[in-house]
């Protein structure tokens, strides 16, 4: 990361956790990590410390305005700038409700306003304040969100999820456009071994059917990891992506290279 300074929301876990390290493996030179929990933001930045890089743990409510503005500019302040942001963090429906998942004609609107408010809302928010600081950064500046391959295909019955992670890869698109020079490009992971994935397994009637049924047709037999999905991510921020911006680039398994289902 040739000494760049980085900011990763949604860092207290999975995928927003093994960025932020793998960050700090490939020489950024600081590291602020968010997430609403106190201890896991702090676990993080821990793990960041001991690959060598400085970090510093912000708790943030990506539902709140101010709290979001308050994350940016404490990080911009704490390491004098911001040269890459990874909007990572996302929820779906069930981090909202103890009931079942539930489909496009049964969500109530509660649960579709607070994972539109996570997921969309707040990563349009942070890249707005973050903006000013990665305009002024001499050490080719980036953005890169989390989407998901929900937001290019149907997902079963979460569809708040699938709609703001199509938003996600609009937004990066405009983005890239609106803030050039500063780069901005989107991942899409498939089903991914996060503490998302486990509790949307969780919330299915048949847990084991339903991991069954995701990951049928990946052509790579198993659940993804949050470090392979980090290294992509990386790339991404990296130089190494120097003449990438506006683009969106699946990790899946091979899931969406053909319409098929594993036997």
């Amino acid at each position: 990361m040739d000494g760049k300074i980085g900011l990763v929301t949604g860092a207290g876990q999975g995928i927003g956790r093994a960025i932020a390290v793998e960050m700090a493996r490939r020489g950024a030179s600081a590291v602020a990590v968010t997430d609403r929990n106190k201890e896991t933001a702090a676990e993080t930045a821990d793990l960041v410390r001991a690959a060598g890089t400085q970090a510093e743990a912000i708790v943030c409510d990506l539902r709140d305005r101010d709290s979001i503005a308050e994350m940016v500019t404490r990080a911009a302040e704490r390491f004098d700038g911001i040269d890459v942001l990874v909007n990572n963090a996302g929820v779906t429906e069930t981090a909202f409700t103890a009931e079942p998942a539930r489909g496009v004609d049964s969500l109530a609107e509660e649960v579709w306003d607070a994972v539109y408010e996570v997921n969309l809302k707040a990563v349009w928010l942070t890249t707005k304040f973050a903006a000013p600081y990665l305009r002024r950064s001499p050490r080719g500046p980036a953005i890169v969100n989390t989407a998901s391959v929900s937001g290019l295909t149907g997902f079963p019955n979460a569809p708040a999820y699938g709609v703001t992670k199509a938003g996600v890869i609009h937004l990066t698109k405009v983005t890239a456009v609106d803030l050039a020079p500063v780069r901005c490009n989107c991942f899409c992971p498939g089903v991914i071994e996060t503490p998302l994935a486990r509790d949307y397994f969780a919330a299915a009637p048949d847990r084991d059917a339903m991991e069954r049924e995701l990951t049928a047709p990946q052509l790579v037999e198993r659940l993804g990891r949050p470090e392979e999905v980090a290294k992509l991510a990386c790339f991404l921020a990296s130089d190494d992506a120097a003449f990438i911006t506006g683009s969106s680039y699946v990790i899946d398994g091979g899931a969406l290279a053909w319409l098929g289902v594993r036997d």
